[in-house]
């Protein structure tokens, strides 16, 4: 499963620019869960997901967007 959201990101990437997925999101919130990432990327005031294909199922973010949200929300983050 890993390696098919893999390859769907990188089409993806690669057709329309630079995108989170949500371990990318936990990564870049310091390592926090892909569960409570997935948390705070459902929260009123995150970014939308750029694409959703459906609960359970993935969602990616702009990298612009989302670093966005950081340096206005998580600014000891803002790198």
């Amino acid at each position: 499963m890993c390696q098919f959201r893999g390859v769907i990101t990188s089409v993806v990437v690669g057709l329309k620019g630079r995108l989170f997925t949500t371990g990318d999101i936990a990564v870049r919130l310091g390592g926090v869960t892909r569960q409570y990432a997935a948390t705070i990327a459902g929260r009123k005031g995150f970014p939308e997901p750029f694409e959703d294909w459906g609960p359970g199922q993935l969602k990616v973010w702009r990298v612009e967007d989302v670093e966005a949200w950081i340096k206005a929300n998580r600014p000891e983050l803002d790198a």
